[in-house]
């Protein structure tokens, strides 16, 4: 295996299983240990690296990860002298099937990974440390990940992980699903952090890929799995699910026979996976509010079945897109969601005012380091014909990390 194929497959596996590895560990041992069963996975995935370097990769991965993170979380504890502790810990066989391949079935794993995500959002712990530690420890995220998600500096990021694993440590158990209540007051965190995992696997901030499709599943995986418990039953829920169903769609038709990016504009309408289509429609049929206003859950599921259900981007209903978007930032105003809102403005009330739109945007909002914001600018500007959208282009390039997405804006330079 070449060092590309193995880094491509490391970095897969990282993203599908350090949650699952780190979920099964946690569920065993308990929270006191969090910061030893994240070293121990972490020295794992390292391992796999110079082992699978000279060897195949094993059949079964998951179980060797777990086999190895285990072990090695065994020598850490009776290394720091903690027998009992360990003794006290170690479940017994009735409880997690007594071996490895039991461990390691698909329900076992899906109810620690969702033991794990509503035990990181405690009511006892403050909503940022529920969502930092969620996406860390279910999806592996890197603070640069995170701080892009939520629009906050890298340093407090670390620093937000840092004390909300101290409190999850000290405070926090494992919940027990279904058995234990109090599903229902976390569910809404629970939700937004499934949101951010598909979101970070619908536009990677960094890397070689645009897409990363095994995140954008495991965010759909596990909100489908709350839908099979009574406690977790809720419109925004159903809204979610359709969100996800539609901008999965359109996978295939974001990317080109040679793995390059495909603007909205020019994507093959005929490659959107009409199956999931339908399943969004079902799930967002069903999503009502009872005269509550939608969530914006609701209102980006509506705005992204317009686009699935448009047969061209010129035929799309942009102002029913506008409306969305303006109600979505009445209800809560966010940054990037007004800049987001810039482009279909721009399909309604034309690229001159759209510009207007995003001056009034940058005068109260510091776009500095966003690349996307000087995309759109750039965009507008050579609509308007105006020579200096390169220069602004330059520094969407300068500003973006993904490498797909560099290369993209990198071939807008050309007249």
């Amino acid at each position: 295996m070449t060092d590309l194929n193995l880094n491509n497959t490391i970095e897969h596996l990282f993203r599908n299983e350090y949650g699952k590895v780190v979920a099964v560990l946690l569920r065993k041992y308990g929270t006191s240990h969090i910061e030893k069963i994240e070293d121990a996975v972490q020295d794992t995935f390292l391992k796999a690296m110079q082992v699978w370097a000279f060897k195949a990769v094993p059949d079964n991965p998951t179980a060797w990860l777990y086999r190895v993170a285990n072990n090695a979380l065994i020598d850490m504890l009776r290394r720091q002298q903690k027998s009992s502790s360990l003794e006290e810990s170690t479940p017994k066989k009735d409880q997690m099937g007594g071996s490895e391949e039991q461990v390691l079935l698909d329900d076992v794993i899906s109810d620690s990974q969702l033991q794990l995500i509503f035990a990181c959002c405690d009511p006892t712990l403050s909503k940022e440390h529920q969502i930092v530690l969620s996406l860390k420890l279910i999806g592996g995220f890197s603070n640069k990940e995170l701080a892009e998600a939520l629009l906050k500096k890298e340093e407090a990021v670390a620093k937000s992980f840092t004390r909300g694993k101290k409190r999850f440590r000290n405070e926090v158990q494992m919940l027990k699903i279904p058995v234990q209540m109090g599903l229902q007051s976390r569910l809404f965190v629970v939700l937004r952090v499934i949101y951010l995992l598909f979101t970070e696997g619908y536009a990677a901030t960094s890397g070689s890929q645009v897409l990363k499709r095994e995140i954008c599943y495991e965010a759909l995986r596990l909100a489908l799995l709350l839908q099979k418990n009574k406690y977790c039953n809720h419109p925004n829920l159903d809204a979610l699910i359709a969100l996800i169903c539609f901008h999965a769609s359109r996978f295939d038709a974001r990317l080109d026979e040679n793995e390059e990016l495909v603007t909205l504009e020019h994507q093959d309408r005929s490659k959107y996976n009409q199956e999931l289509i339908r399943i969004g429609i079902q799930h967002l049929e069903t999503s009502g509010t009872d005269n509550k206003l939608p969530s914006s859950y609701h209102l980006e599921a509506a705005r992204s079945f317009y686009h699935c259900d448009a047969k061209s981007f010129q035929t799309t209903d942009w102002k029913s897109i506008l409306y969305l978007y303006d109600m979505q930032l009445r209800q809560q105003y966010s940054p990037m969601l007004a800049l987001n809102r810039v482009v279909s403005y721009a399909q309604v009330h034309g690229t001159k005012k759209a510009l207007d739109e995003l001056k009034l945007l940058e005068a109260k909002t510091d776009f500095g380091h966003t690349g996307l914001f000087y995309a759109i600018k750039a965009d507008l500007l050579k609509e308007l014909q105006d020579s200096r959208y390169k220069d602004i282009l330059q520094k969407a390039i300068d500003l973006t990390e993904n490498e797909l997405i560099r290369k993209h804006l990198t071939k807008k330079m050309k007249p």
